[in-house]
């Protein structure tokens, strides 16, 4: 029984430490972070290591204290570039997801997006018209714990930021996949409820509107 709260402690101090280092380092991934901050601690138990959900709201937290302003400033940043790029691709039906909606923000986060389309190729040709430049890739997304699917992701540029558009079909836009960071349904938002967001002080507490 004394060995929760002590385990509880631990999983805190590495949430906290690999928040830093996402938000000065730059690092992405958050089993990558979770490690190296388990590292830095010198801890090798593997409960210590915290749920990605409690990275990224100590992330969010790191921010809000020691970032706020450049914080508020970047976030509202990619967010508008995030509303340009979904205007510019109205016809999929484009939603906001991931950090840049949550705000739980890196350096090197990038304007994560969905589309919906029976025909990935109309994108392609989409950005072709555009003259944007882009890479096809795949990822893999998850909708149950035992079940993956492949979808198309094209990465660019567009106004200096990068943008991942990941192309679900049609029907994909009622059921979202699970999100890597606490498992539950992704959070999706659209054009409206991004310019809506933009609208919003930036001293309002995200953590109180995307985790309560």
């Amino acid at each position: 029984m004394a060995r929760a709260p002590e385990t509880g402690n631990l999983r805190q101090r590495v949430a906290i430490e690999a928040a830093r280092l996402m938000a000065e380092q730059g690092i992405d991934d958050y089993l990558s972070a979770k490690k190296k901050a388990a590292e830095r601690l010198g801890l090798s138990d593997r409960a210590a290591l915290p749920a990605n959900s409690e990275v990224e709201l100590a992330l969010l937290e790191h921010r809000r204290l020691f970032m706020a302003g450049e914080s508020a400033q970047t976030l509202t940043s990619l967010r508008t570039v995030a509303l340009a790029a979904m205007q510019f691709l109205h016809k999929f039906s484009p939603r906001l997801v991931g950090s840049v909606l949550s705000g739980a923000i890196t350096t090197v986060s990038a304007v994560e997006l969905h589309l919906f389309s029976d025909s990935s190729e109309s994108v392609a040709l989409q950005l072709i018209d555009q003259q944007i430049d882009y890479r096809l890739t795949e990822r893999r997304v998850r909708y149950r714990a035992d079940h993956y699917q492949g979808t198309p992701v094209f990465c660019f540029e567009y106004a200096d930021c990068d943008i991942e558009a990941v192309v679900f079909p049609l029907n994909g836009e009622r059921q979202p996949p699970l999100s890597p960071v606490n498992g539950k349904p992704m959070q999706r938002m659209g054009v409206k409820g991004v310019e809506e967001l933009l609208d919003v002080k930036q001293s309002e507490s995200l953590v109180d509107r995307f985790f309560a």
